[in-house]
């Protein structure tokens, strides 16, 4: 599209001319190029220049004096449509400045005169006139008549003459803003005036159509084109479009006589040049209005219309060039509109016979043809230079375009001036001659399928992006360029190997093999050679590449073909013939000094060349054992072939192996040099056409762990060996050309079932252990002690030498044995920690080597094991310590060599396991009571006091009790040691005193599920809100029966922490007092004292509910006035009627001010009652405590 000059690529533009006023241009031209849409300026500096503006118009050639001349010369001016943009304004602005209106009579004579002058050039044009009497400032003022009078001599409307103020004014803002409404004014009058000329100019245009009705065709074609123009533009795409068409269509019938002209092929050049531009035209419309559809429906009417009007056969190649034109054009056309393809590429509506398809929307189809028709211009080109006979037209230089659309004429000097003269087809021929061969096609050719190539790239079809990027590396091995063809080639032999496409791989293989010959690339020359040689192509295909006439270097794929080549790689491959090269002529050979390997692997396209598969024939064996192993070959090469030599490459090199061929004793001979190589041999080393060869072998491996083949390597001739990578049986993948093919299909071994089981690896088990290790481990594992697990090492046959013990802490569960929350809140992150190794007793570390291992980590441990003589034993002993609950596996490891020899690194290993679960030793727990029978109200409680004591306040100023408990959670039994409460802190003071029983004077024996108790008192000794009462410290270790043993074991210390009380002030506090018991029949007093702590005088409702068990003296129900800091004491008689534990009455008081109720606990309402007085004998202890015995 870059070949279309800009007045054919945008649509027109208004053109305005400015006279006058030079000063005022720029402004004006900057206001007008911002409009939408913008407005061209002329400018020239006065009226006395508007005559080289407007020269005289020509003729009309509508008139009856042109009636019956000759035909035109041409269909349409060459530069019509630029000087209607660029030379033609359809508005012409006279600035006239104030004083030539306003001043002497001089000035207004010589302004008339120029407006005069105007006049007479605009007459019989549609240019329009505008006046604009520019002011030099704000404060001049011309008078009405002035202004009448000006009008009147330019004759125009009063609407069209405008004032235009430049001077400056003392407020800057107010004159901007007059210059910007003037310049709009302005902008305004032009667009209106414009859209008039060019409405008038079109309607003129349309008469003579109407007129020339049965006049030439070509006049017809050109009105119609120029209607069109004019509709482009005021913006009226409707009607340009409508007459774009007219005229195209009008065109078709100048065709039918072109052929009887005299220069014929001119003529035709001329027609398609218009349709060209005609075309184009309408297809940037029907874009642009967003009718894709319409618009690639256009498209292939116009393909169709002149695709076959091809004209003399010496001129084909014009004709192509032309096709070529058209695609790409179109195209670039549809790439500028790639968002409105893609949001309708789903739709393919029917027009006529044949719909629309899916491609025609994409601008890669079209760049993909207009390179075809440019390789057709090419090859038509070549023809016509070689018929042309080497005559050069040396006057081809003085060709130019003539006045006329697609006409050419030769530039003749006569005098001071050049005249045009016409040419005829045969110079012409031999002016397009020598145009076309000063022109590289083929970079134009790649250009155009790069960017085809990528957009089917993008839109993920690499299908025919391979195709474009094929033609693509044609061309570039046709320019010699063979780097960048083999990179295309490569990628496209990738895509036609993934598809199984054979023939248009053949093809593909046949440029590169050939190419890599010119290069004198033998390892590429020959890959692609063994690729082409046993590709799938039997001797009754007859299928060509339907793409191309030829079938490339290669020739054509047939079975033929493919022994031929087999030939030629095997000829070079025993050294019989080189490669010959084109750089310095001598061929290149298969030599010592320049010997090949080639590399087969498991995605390689050579497996059709070679295929290993080795099969063992047993899945497990012992060390030094032997086994069977098949090693099978297969090649799809057409022709039968020898291996000199195999060699067959295992994971542990001491069980390579190589096997020769028993009919060839010269090649054993040779390869003698490989000494300490185990030999074999077969007897024959032939292979043929799609049969396995199979050869099967002892192999025995004295280490343990996995055998493996790695590859095969296949030697042929001297200096030319083939690496195969190893497959299994099992897992081998069919050849993916060959899957489909009419073959024999057969089994790598001659058991079926080891061809689907058989694997190209066995494992080699260790060797049997003689040396015992036992884990030892007494009861389980208790959270915070370090657990003792004793192992021993004994050897019962095999000498212990190198050996090491690795120990591995693995979690049951799978959780990991390390906490990530706790990390942040102790030290302690692990749950369960390998503390140490320590030796057998009497053993000194320093004593040891120093060649001895010994690491210590969080779960893992290795440590070296002293050489050890059959019958010898040693032991270790492992600490593992756990911060929390969790059960673990130990894995133990022992590895060992049974001889002392450093040179045999095969190793034993002993592995034992054992499941330990660390559980809770000590549970500890506590409860805070009140005293007994004293009730202080807590406002924080809202609801009764329930039946337990326990709380989380305690009153201020008042004396609690703290029962600590340590429960013996384990299964055995244990030593506790001592008991305390200690601060969190000992710099700080603690906020209450406690006072506890006496400590332990001998530890204390816990057995399974028993309880230990501790009582504190606690007194608050600070006014505070809360009460730190500190940590529980319980010290205590595994009871180990002797007192030597529970020495040699370190205690342990387990702490509670416990919790914070809050310290509450109780308003009120409730005693109750009676006797410790009760005598059946005898009345006792019952008292309930309230005591009143506060500054305020409180109510409080009490009652006292009935009870069966007693008779009740006193007030049931009452209410009562505490004074403050005061005492109130009530008092009741009771009368127990029943013997043995009974209940009080229920006695319930309720503070008025705080709305809360109390009620004593059922503990506290309880008392015994005796049948008759009791006896009680008092009797002496040793260390001064007292007994109290109940008599009978």
């Amino acid at each position: 599209m870059e070949e279309y000059p800009e007045e054919m690529r945008s649509p027109p533009v208004s053109l305005v001319s400015v006279v006058g006023c030079p000063e005022l241009h720029s402004s004006i031209s900057t206001h007008l190029h911002s409009l939408d849409p913008p407005i061209n300026t002329l400018a020239l500096p006065d009226l006395s220049k508007v005559s080289h503006l407007l020269p005289p118009p020509k003729p009309n050639p509508g008139d009856s004096s042109s009636a019956a001349a000759a035909p035109p010369a041409g269909i349409l001016k060459r530069d019509w449509l630029l000087k209607h943009r660029t030379k033609v304004p359809a508005v012409v602005a006279a600035l006239i400045s104030s004083d030539r209106v306003s001043g002497d009579p001089a000035q207004w004579l010589e302004l008339c005169s120029e407006i005069d002058n105007l006049k007479g050039l605009l007459r019989g044009r549609s240019t329009k006139l505008v006046l604009v009497v520019v002011h030099s400032s704000s404060t001049e003022e011309i008078s009405e008549d002035q202004m009448v009078a000006v009008r009147k001599r330019a004759e125009v409307d009063a609407k069209y003459l405008l004032t235009f103020y430049t001077g400056e004014d003392t407020q800057l803002k107010q004159s901007l803003f007059r210059v910007l409404r003037v310049l709009c004014r302005l902008a305004s009058v032009f667009s209106e005036l414009a859209a008039t000329y060019y409405r008038d100019e079109g309607r003129r245009i349309k008469a003579r159509i109407e007129r020339k009705s049965s006049g030439p065709t070509e006049l017809n074609i050109r009105y119609s084109f120029k209607v069109a123009v004019y509709a482009e533009f005021r913006r009226d795409w409707v009607e340009a479009l409508k007459f774009y068409e007219d005229a195209y269509h009008t065109l078709r019938e100048v065709i039918a006589g072109a052929s009887t002209r005299l220069s014929a092929i001119q003529r035709l050049v001329e027609i398609k040049t218009v349709a060209e531009q005609l075309h184009f035209k309408i297809a940037t419309l029907l874009l642009h209005g967003g009718k894709i559809m319409e618009a690639v429906t256009w498209f292939r009417q116009h393909n169709a219309s002149y695709r076959n009007l091809k004209g003399s056969p010496e001129a084909i190649f014009l004709h192509w060039e032309w096709m070529s034109r058209q695609f790409l054009v179109f195209a670039e056309l549809l790439e500028t509109s790639s968002g409105a393809v893609q949001s309708i590429s789903h739709l393919t509506p029917g027009t006529g016979d044949r719909p629309l398809t899916e491609w025609e929307f994409q601008p890669a189809h079209y760049y993909q043809l207009a390179a075809h028709y440019l390789k057709e211009k090419r090859s038509s080109l070549d023809f016509a230079v070689s018929m042309s006979e080497g005559e050069i037209d040396c006057s081809a230089e003085s060709v130019a375009p003539s006045s006329y659309l697609g006409q050419f004429a030769r530039l003749i000097e006569e005098g001071d001036a050049f005249v045009m003269q016409p040419l005829t087809d045969e110079e012409y021929m031999r002016y397009a001659i020598s145009e076309g061969k000063r022109f590289q096609d083929s970079f134009e050719i790649i250009a155009l399928l790069k960017k085809s190539c990528e957009f089917y790239n993008s839109l993920k079809v690499r299908r025919m992006a391979s195709f474009c990027g094929f033609q693509m590396a044609r061309e570039y091995y046709a320019a010699d360029d063979f780097n960048n063809a083999k990179l295309l080639f490569d990628d496209i032999a990738s895509l036609y190997r993934q598809e199984g496409w054979v023939t248009l791989l053949w093809e593909v293989l046949g440029y590169l093999r050939e190419g890599s010959r010119k290069h004198s690339k033998v390892k590429e020359f020959i890959e692609y050679s063994f690729e082409m040689a046993a590709l799938p192509i039997s001797a009754d295909t007859g299928i060509q590449s339907f793409r191309f006439e030829e079938s490339g270097p290669a020739g054509p794929a047939t079975l033929q073909q493919r022994e031929a080549i087999h030939k030629e790689v095997f000829g070079l491959v025993s050294e019989k013939m080189g490669l010959a090269s084109i750089e310095n002529g001598d061929d290149v050979k298969i030599s010592s000094n320049n010997p090949l390997h080639l590399e087969i692997d498991l995605v390689s396209p050579l497996r059709l060349v070679l295929l290993a598969s080795v099969a063992f024939h047993e899945q497990m064996t012992k060390p030094g054992s032997s086994t069977l192993v098949t090693l099978s070959l297969l090649s799809q090469l057409p022709l039968t072939f020898e291996i000199d030599q195999l060699e067959v490459q295992f994971n542990q090199s001491y069980c390579n192996f190589v096997i020769m061929d028993a009919q060839k004793p010269h090649v054993a001979s040779l390869t003698d040099g490989q000494s300490g190589r185990r030999r074999e041999t077969a007897p024959s080393l032939r292979l043929s056409t799609n049969k396995w060869l199979r050869l099967t072998y002892d192999i025995k491996s004295d280490q343990s762990g996995k055998l493996e083949c790695i590859s095969v390597i296949a030697k042929m001739g001297p200096h030319f060996t083939i690496c195969c990578r190893a497959e299994s049986p099992a897992s081998m993948d069919d050849l993916p050309l060959w899957k489909f093919e009419d073959r024999v299909i057969t089994y790598s071994t001659k058991d079926p079932a080891l061809a689907f089981s058989g694997q190209r690896a066995i494992q080699v088990e260790e060797p049997d252990p003689e040396v015992d290790l036992a884990l030892g481990a007494s009861g389980p594992a208790l959270i915070g002690e370090s657990f003792i697990i004793p192992v021993t090492v004994t050897s019962k046959g095999h000498e212990v030498n190198s050996g090491e013990l690795k120990i591995n802490l693995v979690d049951v569960r799978g959780g990991g044995l390390f906490s990530p929350r706790d990390a942040e809140l102790s030290t302690e992150s692990h749950h369960v920690e390998l503390v140490g190794v320590s030796g057998s007793e009497g053993e000194d570390e320093s004593q040891l080597n120093t060649d001895d291992i010994k690491k210590i980590q969080k779960a893992f441990g290795l440590v070296s094991v002293p050489n050890l003589k059959g019958g010898d034993s040693w032991s270790c002993k492992l600490e593992i310590k756990w911060y929390r609950p969790k059960p673990i596996m130990l894995f133990v490891s022992l590895s060992y060599s049974p001889d002392n020899k450093e040179s045999n690194t095969q190793k034993v290993n002993v592995h034992k396991s054992l499941q330990i679960e660390g559980k809770n030793a000590i549970a500890i727990s506590h409860r805070l009571m009140l005293p007994f029978r004293r009730y202080p109200l807590l406002l924080s409680r809202t609801k009764p006091v329930p039946d337990s004591d326990q709380s989380v306040s305690m009153p201020l100023n008042e004396t609690s009790v703290l029962i600590v408990s340590a429960k013996n959670c384990s299964e055995v039994p244990l030593q506790l040691l001592s008991l305390s409460i200690e601060g969190d802190n000992d710099d700080t003071e603690r906020s209450c005193s406690l006072h506890g029983g006496e400590d332990l004077l001998n530890p204390a024996l816990l057995v399974p599920g028993e309880k230990f108790k501790k009582v504190y008192t606690v007194t608050s000794e600070m006014n505070s809100s809360k009460l730190i009462l500190g940590n529980v410290c319980l010290k205590w270790r595994r009871n180990c029966g002797n007192a030597e043993q529970a020495g040699s074991v370190a205690p342990v210390i387990t702490t509670h922490r416990l919790p914070d009380v809050n310290l509450e002030s109780s308003p009120l506090v409730v005693s109750l007092e009676c006797p410790p018991y009760a005598i059946l029949g005898d009345p006792f007093t019952y008292f309930v004292k309230i005591q009143n702590q506060t500054e305020l005088l409180q109510e409080a409702k009490i009652s006292l509910a009935d009870a069966q068990s007693f008779v009740i003296s006193g007030s049931h129900s009452d209410t009562v006035y505490i004074l403050p800091k005061s005492e109130h004491i009530t008092s009741y008689k009771l009368v127990p009627l029943s013997s043995g534990a009974q209940q009080l009455p229920r006695f319930t008081l309720t503070a008025v001010r705080y709305s809360t109720g109390f009620q004593p606990s059922i503990a506290a309402s309880t008392i015994f009652v005796f049948p008759s007085q009791p006896q009680f004998k008092m009797v002496a202890v040793g260390d001064d405590r007292k007994e109290s015995l109940v008599a009978e």
